[in-house]
Formats: C-alpha cells, structure tokens, sequence
C-alpha cells in the first residue's frame, strides 16, 4: 500500500514556472515507477511525464516536452515535476500515481495507486 500527497499547485501567469512535489509512505517506494497526469474540466485524464524505478528513465508528453522535468529521490519517497514556461493549455488538476509492474506505462489504468490531486491554474 502506497499514500501519495501532492503539493506545490497554484495560480501563475503564463511563462511561469511551478514546482509539483510529490510524497509517498508506505514500503517499497523504489519499486514503483512513478507517473504524474492531469485533468482538465471536461477533459478525460492525460498522461504528463513517468520515471522509472532507479530514475534512470523519463518519458514525457509531446504537449509538455522540454518544458516539463519529472525527478525521484527515492531516499526521500518523492517524486517531482518541475514545471517550465507554462501555458493556459498546462491549468488542470495534476496527479501523482504509483505503478508497481515493471515499465514505465503512459496509461492511467495501468497504475495502483493515486493522490489525491492538485490544481494548476495558468492565467493572466
């Protein structure tokens, strides 16, 4: 069992950056590949960014690639996404979640585990 907790959303201009970080307890954190998706009003979820389980590969969203950097520090149980030059498109609630088979999956059902959401609103 793994308790995600998201923090670090809030309301930014565009061009902006925003730091999501992500904790997690529980056992294990290692073994989890870690994932964070979005949601939109009105919008089904969409996949963002994954890490693997040592850190050692990322994949990202062409919607956010080279603006977007998803890390892990396994000694602290958290997972971030650094967020860069941000648009009106990137407002959504962002998730973190925990996926335990091996890979780095892009598909929200493949992962077990889920936090509970922060909002991301870009605005002038």
């Amino acid at each position: 069992q793994v308790q995600l907790v998201e923090s670090g959303g809030g309301l930014v201009l565009p061009g902006d950056s925003l730091r999501l970080s992500c904790a997690a307890s529980g056992r294990d954190f290692s073994n989890y590949a870690m994932g964070w998706f979005r949601q939109a009003p009105g919008k089904e979820r969409e996949f963002v960014a994954v890490v693997s389980r040592n850190g050692g590969y990322t994949s990202y969203a062409d919607y956010v690639k080279g603006r977007f950097t998803i890390s892990r520090d396994n000694a602290k149980n958290t997972v971030a996404l650094q967020m860069n030059s941000l648009k009106p498109e990137d407002t959504a609630v962002y998730y973190c979640a925990a996926d335990r088979t091996i890979g780095t999956s892009r598909v929200a059902g493949q992962y077990d585990y889920w936090g509970q959401g922060t909002q991301v609103t870009v605005s002038s």
